[in-house]
């Protein structure tokens, strides 16, 4: 669920559900779609989640591929453990762990827009912890939150049992003094002292006091609270005050793990407290608000600061790949306005274009029309393919290489629609066989593109938000253009027409069969090859707008504006001008235009915004 089916669907249906309904509806689901055969990757295609390589960390003996955690506070029954592990998390917090269930608990609650926790917040029993562990196949280290209320032998059993399946333990300084210090069992492991900002009013005396303690893994810090009643929420000052006190702790013990919790809903509060030094983020309630997007947003942040654009020459062949495809639009457009049928489509029909007119001029509109949508396509696809190239692929963006090759490969393979009815167009072919070199040294550059993305934006501002449903639209747009060229694909290698084409016609098929019976196959090739062109523009619009949307991306905007307007103006162009203006026919071209529209209006403020 990234952020931009999150927020709307937030907006629409979860805020109007209790908390902890809302809550387990997207823990649940999340991780069932995670746990099906393909799952993990379908996610990662919707989001591109996964943490780059350049923020993994080595602590404690443990390998964080990621500085950003979860609290346990957010998935009590731990129901989303699953898919938290492929939404760009480095680890999880569990807990707080608890030998038996207590008889009191109390679920969270939301006022004004605020998140209140309670005094008496659920609790993980240990068997539940044990039976979720040993049926999931964890790839990110978990640090195990034990319960204050938990007894001494209580706390043993705790570690005891968790031990094969924890990286740490997160305990109170009370615990760990009475606990811990004299513990043989306990001084095999990392301890963590859980601290409020409160306890570090004397930071010097604390941290040289606990740092004894030869278990002691570090400290975590959380965030500054405020209480109503019997329920807490974190105050609005929580990610200054943190920052204040990881900057002094880390100066009193520079060698000191220091993981702080709460005080982030911005990617930029994230940095703040990174650049003060801390070693790990666990969010809390900030990701519920800022949406699941936010572990990537931080990354892309932290990225920032690490790394500049790299400009590689490895970007030629693909340039060029795109390059031909438009001039073979330009090309298809010329014929398709002129002379429609080539001498070789006269040959295998049987009958010259003189002849054709004269049976029925109506049939060479209706092929007129098919090739002027699939060169104005094709035009479409060449921008796309160009603006990968110049700045992505250029630019050592690991996505626009995924998005360029996954969509020639699906067009490459397209050819063999053109043949479903029997017709092989030869100067289809031949422009193929011109391509395939052309792709495969586009292929071979690629492989040695594999920057990740970053970005500046470090805010969630109003810019952002309207940015998530331009971005919701555009993938609505890049799906049903996906679709229809799949729909018009089987239909050109099965029936060839909808009713509509043959009231346009004023012909059965029989009728048209009766004139040649190669005449069908030939306008089912045209379908075909039209249907194949939309599925690799339809998929280039997807993977653009799921994976490009970011602050500042101007090129983002460029491309999606220019690239979408070829195939517009030949898809309703061609219709009124050979008079083929059936509504209905023309519906679902309406509806993706006004997608478009509305997709560059919203988006706009945020992907021009220098």
């Amino acid at each position: 669920m990234p952020d931009w089916s999150y927020h709307p669907l937030k907006k629409l249906i979860l805020n109007k559900l209790s908390p902890k309904t809302s809550r387990e509806f997207i823990h649940k689901s999340m991780s069932t779609i995670a746990s099906i055969p393909g799952g993990r990757n379908l996610i990662e295609f919707l989001g591109h989640m996964k943490a780059p390589q350049e923020l993994q960390k080595e602590i404690q003996y443990s390998g964080f591929p990621s500085p950003i955690g979860l609290s346990g506070h957010l998935d009590p029954n731990l129901s989303g453990l699953n898919a938290f592990q492929v939404l760009g998390f480095g680890f999880i917090e569990i807990g707080p762990i608890v030998v038996k269930k207590p008889k009191i608990e109390s679920e969270p609650k939301i006022e004004n827009s605020q998140i209140l926790f309670s005094n008496y917040h659920e609790k993980v029993p240990l068997k539940q912890v044990i039976k979720k562990l040993t049926t999931l196949n964890m790839q990110i280290p978990i640090l195990a939150k034990i319960d204050t209320q938990v007894t001494r032998n209580e706390w043993d059993i705790i570690v005891q049992h968790l031990t094969p399946f924890v990286d740490g333990f997160i305990g109170t300084s009370e615990q760990i003094n009475s606990f811990v210090a004299n513990n043989a069992v306990c001084l095999e492991h990392s301890f963590y002292v859980s601290i409020s900002t409160k306890d570090m009013n004397n930071i010097e005396l604390n941290t040289r006091k606990l740092l004894r303690h030869p278990s002691i893994g570090g400290f975590v810090i959380n965030a500054p609270r405020q209480t109503e009643d019997s329920y807490w929420y974190e105050s609005g000052y929580a990610n200054e005050c943190l920052a204040k006190i990881v900057k002094e702790v880390k100066e009193l013990s520079p060698e000191i793990i220091v993981i702080t919790s709460g005080g982030v809903e911005t990617p930029e509060e994230a940095r703040t407290l990174v650049h003060a030094g801390a070693d790990l983020l666990i969010l809390t309630d900030g990701y519920v608000k800022a949406g699941p997007g936010l572990p990537k947003r931080i990354h892309e942040r932290l990225l920032y600061e690490k790394i500049r654009p790299i400009e590689t020459q490895n970007w030629f062949w693909s340039f060029l790949f795109g390059l031909s495809i438009l001039i073979g639009g330009i090309i298809a457009l010329y014929f398709a306005f002129t002379s429609v049928i080539l001498p070789y489509d006269e040959s295998f029909i049987g009958l010259t274009r003189t002849n054709i007119l004269q049976v029925n001029p109506l049939i060479l509109s209706f092929m007129s029309h098919d090739r002027m949508a699939l060169a104005g396509t094709m035009i479409s696809g060449g921008i796309l393919y160009i603006q990968l190239a110049r700045h992505g692929i250029k630019n050592d963006m690991h996505w626009t290489r995924i998005a360029f090759h996954s969509a020639a490969i699906v067009g490459f393979i397209g050819i063999f629609l053109f043949i479903g009815f029997g017709y092989f167009d030869w100067l289809h072919g031949l422009f193929w066989l011109i391509l395939l070199p052309i792709y495969h040294f586009s292929y071979k550059e690629g492989k040695k593109i594999t920057g990740a993305p970053f970005s500046s934006h470090g805010k969630n501002d109003r810019v952002w938000q309207y940015g998530l449903y331009g971005q919701l639209l555009f993938i609505m747009l890049g799906f049903m253009i996906l679709v229809g060229g799949i729909v018009i694909s089987t239909i050109g290698v099965s029936k060839v027409f909808v009713s509509t084409d043959l009231s346009f016609l004023c012909m059965t098929p029989q009728m048209l069969d009766h004139i040649s019976n190669n005449l069908i196959p030939v306008i089912a090739h045209d379908r075909a090859g039209f249907g194949s062109a939309l599925i690799s523009v339809g998929l280039l619009v997807l993977m653009i707008s799921l994976w490009g949307f970011r602050k500042g991306e101007r090129w983002i905007w460029n491309t999606l504006c220019l690239g979408a307007l070829p195939a517009f103006i030949a898809g309703i162009g061609t219709h009124i001008y050979i008079g083929y203006t059936t509504f209905i026919h023309l519906l679902p071209v309406y509806f993706l235009v006004i997608l478009y529209l509305l997709g560059l209006v919203l988006s706009y403020p945020f992907l021009k915004q220098k």
